[in-house]
């Protein structure tokens, strides 16, 4: 039975994937530090939800912190580590560039360097598609991201090439996964698609940054949780794209969908590009399915209908989640 420590067990993600751990019988130690860079609720929600699974161990701590990684590191053993915990979010990123590079590279140094003093040998990083922004779609591995336009980019690239030195030094094995547009249910506030169900369902005009034609390459969290766990396998050192592999969407398509499942209309305010954002993401996902055989599943009509389900199901309590 494998012991897996999973970071960030109380975000987005990594609430699906200790999920999915669980159901297939590994031991799951979560840490998160619980910050309220958005709506502490919602990660409470996530968190509860882990709590009913009996192999399933909380630990509050934030990964920036050495020495109590130390003491985790110390008095538990761990077969692998999967290394969810970061700031995300492109516009915040310019606001408190330093939090970023402290989570997101100074954390993630701090883990390499547990896991190679305690002989772990491996790591599966969540990385992002942020990076290829400028680059030719669709978005191929081995692409040269070496031009991040955002501080979270940036603090993503300088976490993957730290993750390579420490496969060089010591072979610790690492799978870079490079997430694209992550939605679903319990997803974070501060994501468009959490707040255009919010806004369409309660009557508030939508604010969109663009003339809304910018497009994504949406991917459920459900896929991506698969995906996330399929990348333990031994790999050496890889960067494998996570994200739908498909036509991207427009914001405006998405906003029909959900405007048809909500059977509401929306208004919409349109407001000038964010000098940050990517006007279109398009996932090349063969190395997925060549070295994992994973594809998504989850078609963006259909993971839409599950999120707005669960909306639905929770809105008495959503209904005060600060956006």
């Amino acid at each position: 039975m494998q012991t897996i420590l999973v970071t960030g067990a109380a975000g987005f993600i990594g609430w699906k994937t200790c999920e999915y751990l669980l159901r297939g019988g590994a031991v799951v130690a979560g840490i998160d530090n619980m910050n309220d860079y958005y709506d502490v609720r919602i990660k409470e929600y996530r968190l509860n939800e882990l709590k009913k699974h009996k192999q399933f161990r909380f630990v509050n701590l934030d990964i920036e912190d050495l020495e109590a990684l130390k003491r985790l590191f110390t008095n538990h053993t761990f077969d692998s580590v999967i290394n969810l915990a970061a700031r995300a979010g492109v516009r915040y990123s310019m606001e408190n560039p330093f939090v970023y590079m402290r989570t997101n590279a100074l954390g993630t140094l701090n883990l390499l360097e547990m896991m190679k003093e305690h002989n772990i040998k491996k790591m599966v990083l969540a990385s992002t598609s942020s990076l290829y922004a400028g680059q030719p779609m669709p978005f191929r591995e081995d692409l040269p991201v070496n031009t991040p336009i955002s501080p979270y980019a940036a603090s993503k690239k300088a976490a993957e090439a730290m993750a390579y030195t420490y496969h060089y030094l010591y072979g610790i094995d690492i799978s870079i996964v490079r997430y694209f547009t992550v939605y679903g249910p319990a997803g974070r506030p501060d994501m468009s698609i959490f707040r255009f169900i919010k806004w369409v369902d309660e009557g508030v005009p939508l604010e969109i940054f663009g003339d809304g034609s910018q497009s994504r390459d949406f991917t459920f969290v459900d896929d991506i949780a698969d995906g996330t766990i399929m990348a333990l396998k031994d790999v050496g050192y890889e960067i494998i794209n996570l994200g739908g592999g498909k036509s991207p969407i427009s914001l405006l398509k998405m906003i029909g969908i959900i405007e048809e499942n909500l059977g509401k209309k929306a208004e919409v305010n349109l407001k000038s590009f964010h000098k940050t954002d990517i006007k279109e993401t398009q996932a090349d996902i063969t190395k997925a399915h060549k070295m994992l055989n994973w594809h998504p599943k989850i078609g963006l009509e259909e993971g839409l209908k599950r999120t707005i389900t669960w909306y639905l199901q929770n809105r008495s309590w959503l209904k005060n989640v600060k956006l």
